[in-house]
């Protein structure tokens, strides 16, 4: 929900930022005010440094910030009055937690070098994305960014022929026990009932999935052919499916 920039937390993102869109799912989920300040890569520094941050997202309220999508997330569950994203009961809050802090240790990081891996001789499609959403004043350098940015997301996330397979196969692992967990005809990873769990799981997964209502991507039949070819592979997993389902049911769906 964005609002007037006086009443509203302030969230600090990349626009493609699979993380940032955890962030954002939540506030949006859970109907709390907020305006998105959108950033350009190697720029958003700029913007998360004077608050402790070193990546994204970064939320900003009341004189504090959180600088990480899982302090996001409990922030907005507890300003919502808590028992949304978090629930109350001790075992299936604990089951959460445990699901929530693996999407964001293995799948992310696994999900983000497999798609850059895919686009690195695509800059037009890399900058198109960086760009989604940011002030024209901003994007208007991305032409000067993206030939440095590029390299560095090569170094920093360590993308090489080899890592890229390990990253496939990490995904696919993630993948195959949510859908041993999701066997039994349960509904959601956790409990009866939306949370932190099924919200991660799909946001983190978006990168390989490309859900058509994630508007930081590009339609799937715009990507190159070995991207579309793992996005239709994944997709077809009884993991991928809910992850696409969580979108459509979920992403622009406020808690009811």
């Amino acid at each position: 929900m964005h609002a007037s920039p006086k009443d509203a937390a302030v969230l600090i993102t990349m626009p493609h930022s699979h993380y940032a869109e955890k962030a954002r799912w939540a506030l949006d989920y859970l109907a709390l005010p907020y305006v998105e300040r959108p950033q350009l890569p190697l720029f958003h520094r700029f913007a998360t440094r004077p608050h402790g941050g070193t990546s994204v997202p970064v939320l900003v309220h009341g004189g504090r910030a959180w600088t990480d999508s899982s302090a996001i997330l409990m922030w907005a569950d507890g300003t919502a009055g808590g028992d949304a994203l978090f629930p109350r009961d001790d075992r299936v809050r604990s089951d959460v937690l445990a699901l929530e802090d693996q999407f964001d240790k293995v799948l992310g990081p696994h999900t983000r070098r497999w798609g850059y891996a895919q686009l690195l001789g695509r800059r037009d499609i890399i900058a198109s994305m960086a760009t989604r959403s940011v002030p024209r004043e901003r994007a208007r350098w991305a032409p000067l960014v993206m030939p440095v940015f590029i390299p560095l997301v090569k170094r920093a996330f360590d993308i090489t022929p080899e890592t890229t397979v390990r990253s496939r196969d990490r995904i696919d692992a993630v993948f195959e026990e949510v859908s041993r967990r999701l066997a039994d005809g349960r509904p959601y990873l956790a409990g009866e009932r939306f949370s932190a769990a099924d919200l991660t799981f799909a946001a983190l997964s978006a990168p390989v999935l490309l859900p058509p209502q994630c508007p930081a991507y590009p339609p799937v039949p715009d990507m190159p052919a070995a991207l579309r070819d793992g996005v239709e592979r994944w997709r077809a997993t009884a993991a991928g499916r809910f992850g696409l389902a969580m979108y459509a049911r979920w992403r622009w769906s406020a808690r009811q």
